[in-house]
């Protein structure tokens, strides 16, 4: 039976959330919804990376079976002609990128390798920054935020930065990028890594502000790290200024 790769964005304002739940509006749902008129016959959607609620993703994936490859179903002629009519039944603020026959046990989840994500904030008032980035109208230390985001480089147990009632195995994960840029009048914090725990990304985002505020050091800091409890650190930034930037298979995976 064929499997493809469905490459998505899209802006997660209006959404519960990525993978579908009973009675929630969510970027599953509404994928499901356009893949049913083009494609019947679609099995499950299995999905890359899950995101919370209110977060945003500029590529995602999720990979499905059909009976039959889709230049088979009656006016689909190639894999591009599928992505713009699929793009014409989504809704505004979800965009299917592109769509790859891959092998029939690839899996978009498990064969993921990296894991990139952006946090964006602004300190000074801008309404075109708003529902895609976060307010943060105070001083910074940027050197030391700097410094925060190096000593995550070091750790691997990352307990204290997920939520509780997760139902992960292990709190290991490898961090292969952690990093504070510039962009124009953005200040962004960009992490990679092979997985992320729930709530992990903003948690590390929101205690690292504490740092750049003043308000614990950077050796508290590495106490919260090692203290493996999620009390100790915050959570305390909204969604709406996390991306999922990219999920990464290894080199030729889609050859």
């Amino acid at each position: 039976m064929p499997r493809y790769f469905l490459a998505l964005s899209y802006k997660g304002t209006a959404y519960r959330g990525f993978q579908v739940q009973e009675n929630a509006h969510t970027v599953q749902a509404e994928v499901e919804k356009a893949l049913g008129i083009l494609l019947p016959g679609v099995m499950e959607l299995t999905g890359s990376s899950r995101t919370d609620a209110g977060v945003h993703a500029r590529q995602n994936y999720f990979h499905f079976d059909i009976p039959e490859q889709v230049e088979t179903y009656r006016g689909i002629n190639t894999a591009a002609q599928f992505v713009y009519k699929v793009n014409a039944i989504l809704p505004p603020d979800i965009a299917v990128l592109s769509l790859q026959l891959v092998k029939e046990d690839a899996h978009c989840r498990f064969d993921a390798i990296q894991r990139d994500y952006r946090y964006y904030i602004y300190t000074k008032k801008d309404p075109f920054h708003r529902d895609r980035a976060y307010y943060f109208p105070f001083r910074l230390q940027e050197e030391l935020l700097q410094e925060a985001a190096g000593i995550i480089r070091e750790y691997h147990d990352f307990t204290s930065f997920s939520k509780r009632n997760t139902q992960v195995k292990t709190f290991i994960c490898s961090i292969v990028k952690s990093q504070w840029i510039r962009e124009g009048d953005l200040l962004v914090y960009e992490v990679g890594g092979n997985r992320f725990l729930r709530g992990m990304v903003r948690a590390l985002t929101a205690t690292m502000l504490r740092v750049g505020r003043g308000l614990i050091s950077l050796e508290e800091f590495r106490e919260i790290i090692e203290s493996r409890d999620c009390t100790r650190a915050s959570f305390a930034v909204p969604p709406n200024g996390l991306f999922l930037e990219a999920v990464r298979y290894p080199q030729n995976y889609f050859d």
